[in-house]
């Protein structure tokens, strides 16, 4: 089954980038995204399967940070969840890009339902991503 046979909806989020030029840097060259369609003031991607758009918008929101299990976490923020396999390679692949980590990826809840590994970033114009990895992925929901 493909992306587009999936059942499950796919995402379209648009979100606001200060730089294009270093937005397609992070998130093309430094994430490996396909970029799809783009004009002078915005840039598609495909993130996996769901369409993330760059929009340019130099002026920014403060920034929001909530306590989450230790960590401060940055409000608002979007991601994926994704394979173990998978979250691991990306967490290599951004240290090989010397990205640097808002919360450093560390494994969440371990022992318990929910077990999850968790990173924090951000892209060049400080929009925060969170990659997720569930130990099962049937505990996504769980309470």
């Amino acid at each position: 089954m493909t992306v587009l046979d999936s059942p499950i909806p796919r995402f379209h989020l648009a979100m606001p980038v200060d730089d294009l030029a270093a937005a397609r840097r992070f998130y093309g060259d430094v994430l490996g995204l396909d970029e799809g369609r783009s004009a002078e003031t915005w840039v598609d991607w495909n993130l996996h399967g769901h369409q993330f758009v760059a929009h340019l918008a130099p002026e920014r929101a403060p920034r929001i940070r909530n306590a989450v299990d230790g960590h401060d976490v940055p409000v608002p923020h979007f991601g994926l969840i994704l394979t173990i396999p998978t979250f691991q390679q990306l967490a290599e692949r951004l240290r090989a890009a010397d990205t640097e980590f808002v919360i450093e990826p560390y494994v969440r809840f371990a022992g318990q339902k929910g077990e999850q590994w968790t990173m924090f970033l951000l892209d060049p114009a400080g929009n925060a991503l969170e990659f997720k990895a569930f130990a099962d992925d049937s505990q996504v929901f769980t309470s």
